[in-house]
């Protein structure tokens, strides 16, 4: 008697698909005859649901960098260098007594440019009148009660460019871990609705994947006092971070 060889399995996938609100549920279309596939993460015949959610979470803010400096002019570049750099040093000298650490201010700008006069109308060249030099420092204030004070205390000493003022969480990291938890309980609960109104029931994860961004509260106020026993008032408002997951579920019968 001869020896009958296994008949091979066969799968065939069905051809269904469903779009709402950023949110696929598809099927693959039928294809020729394929054997089954060992791999843990195949799916034979594949019925997927692609989710996004976003979660975000806001926090007051707990420090805050801001760009400052000195901008000075003279008729010659020695001048406006060696004026810039003596207005510099008590400017560093007020970060100091403010408390701000040297890890914490970094020059992001040197520069000294020509001055010229373009109201020569005879055609002829503009006229050099003299250049000025321009030196900014980036820090990060740490105790934001002091914020006000420290950057009065830099004009009273020459400084005379503010500019970039931000605010941030100087560890985020707790914040974006919850954002994240509630990206992925949004996407999930969503994933139950699309899977119950279609007749399937979520099985698994096949891909999860995020992007992150941070986003800024109400924009910072600054306002200079009249008075001259009040500093400049800064309000600091709430940041956020935000994260979204974009994840594909497996559905089962």
């Amino acid at each position: 008697m001869s020896r009958l060889s296994p008949r091979p399995f066969i799968a065939l996938a069905a051809s269904t698909a469903l779009v709402a609100c950023g949110t696929s549920l598809a099927q693959t279309a039928p294809t020729s005859p394929a054997t089954t596939s060992t791999h843990p993460n195949s799916i034979q015949p594949e019925t997927t649901l692609q989710v996004s959610a976003t979660g975000e979470v806001r926090r007051a803010p707990d420090m805050a960098t801001i760009t400052l400096g000195v901008q000075t002019e003279a008729k010659s570049a020695s001048e406006a260098m060696s004026e810039n750099a003596q207005k510099m040093d008590n400017v560093y000298s007020a970060l100091s007594e403010a408390g701000i650490a040297e890890r914490d201010m970094q020059t992001s700008n040197l520069s000294l440019q020509p001055r010229y006069d373009y109201s020569n109308r005879d055609g002829g060249p503009p006229d050099l009148v003299g250049y000025t030099a321009s030196n900014q420092v980036t820090i990060t204030v740490r105790n934001l009660d002091t914020l006000g004070t420290t950057m009065d205390s830099i004009v009273s000493q020459g400084g005379n460019t503010i500019s970039g003022l931000s605010f941030g969480l100087d560890d985020p990291s707790d914040a974006r871990d919850e954002a994240r938890r509630e990206a992925v309980n949004k996407a999930m609960e969503r994933a139950e609705l699309y899977a119950e109104a279609t007749g399937y029931r979520v099985a698994r994860i096949v891909t999860i994947s995020e992007s992150s961004s941070d986003t800024g509260g109400p924009v910072p106020m600054m306002a200079m006092r009249a008075e001259s026993d009040a500093s400049t008032k800064v309000s600091g408002g709430e940041v956020g971070y935000q994260v979204t997951v974009n994840v594909t579920y497996e559905l089962r019968k």
